[in-house]
């Protein structure tokens, strides 16, 4: 089994998939731990993997349970996409119990920050990293935590029977249509943080309602990588030639790079696997990644989903590690 491009700070980790079991009809649970049976390294809510498909797909995945400084398992939560580019298939068709997958260290862009009162909104799948922020408030005396859920419905909702307590809304659109967000949002306050995972949709129709928020307190995060957010055209320089590459609002730096004949390696195309990083010469960039950390945001940009603050970025080749 081959591992996963290396990164500099990238700790990769061969784990054993100890259980599995069906959530859903499309959702799986899998279990992993260390074939010898060392603690792992450890974690807090909101933390993710990025796990090797037998297939050799990386793919980033929540890890569904509250952590702690030694856990002796990883727990995540894969939705079957038929239609994706093949990654959930891998794990729902090749992984089995006893399967070794190679795993890297957990890394968390979407950790908990102290604040007195919280509200989640979780949709489908993006209830994974929810899950285990929500448990781990709610283990804490006086914890004020609220969630609003949103599937389609009750037969594709994981964890139906442990979400849902008293001042929690579990809302299903097959059977009352779209949820009005306005009631859950329409009063800021600054003792409060919103923490919300879902699909691009949601997280617009989040961001809308909280326009008039202060920006600190809304923590958004898509199924896969980084922060969602509107796209503009922007202008990348490749510093190698100077060419300058047009990036339209609805196509990625790297796919526009790669179309005027720039050569970038990738793997994931999610913000979650780290190939395809480029080191940032000028500009701002808009980052919507799950691999930099904050000083490396200052001079990289995953080619995948981050796009510019500016009107013109200066990008290159990463540099050796």
């Amino acid at each position: 089994m081959s591992s996963p491009p290396e990164r500099p700070g990238t700790r990769h980790l061969v784990l054993r998939v100890a259980a599995t079991s069906d959530l859903t009809p499309t959702v799986r649970r899998f279990v992993l731990r260390d074939p010898a049976g060392r603690p792992l390294p450890g974690y807090e809510p909101g933390a993710h993997v990025v796990v090797t498909t037998p297939a050799g797909h990386l793919r980033g995945y929540s890890l569904v349970d509250p952590g702690g400084p030694a856990p002796r398992e990883y727990v995540v939560c894969v939705r079957r996409d038929d239609r994706g580019r093949g990654g959930s298939r891998s794990m729902h068709d090749d992984v089995t119990v006893g399967t070794d997958l190679v795993v890297t260290a957990p890394a968390n862009t979407f950790a908990l920050r102290p604040a007195a009162r919280y509200l989640f909104v979780a949709g489908g799948i993006g209830i994974t990293p929810v899950r285990a922020m929500v448990r781990w408030l709610r283990a804490r005396p006086g914890a004020d935590v609220r969630l609003v859920y949103l599937t389609r419905s009750p037969a594709e909702t994981p964890f139906r029977d442990e979400l849902g307590g008293p001042g929690d809304t579990v809302h299903h659109s097959a059977g009352g249509g779209r949820l009005d967000l306005w009631p859950y949002l329409a009063e800021p306050a600054d003792d409060l943080r919103l923490y919300c995972c879902g699909p691009p949709a949601l997280l617009r129709a989040v961001r809308a309602a909280t326009a008039h928020w202060r920006p600190s307190r809304v923590h958004t995060e898509r199924f896969a990588g980084g922060t969602e957010g509107a796209s503009v055209p922007f202008t990348a320089v490749w510093a190698p030639d100077g060419r300058r590459v047009q990036v339209p609002a609805d196509v990625s730096l790297l796919t526009a790079l790669r179309r005027d004949g720039v050569r970038v390696d990738a793997s994931c195309e999610a913000g979650v696997c780290g190939t395809c990083r480029l080191t940032l010469l000028d500009g701002v960039a808009d980052h919507r990644d799950a691999v930099l950390t904050g000083p490396e945001r200052v001079g990289h940009v995953m080619a995948c989903v981050s796009r510019a603050r500016t009107s013109e970025i200066v990008v290159g080749p990463p540099r050796a590690a």
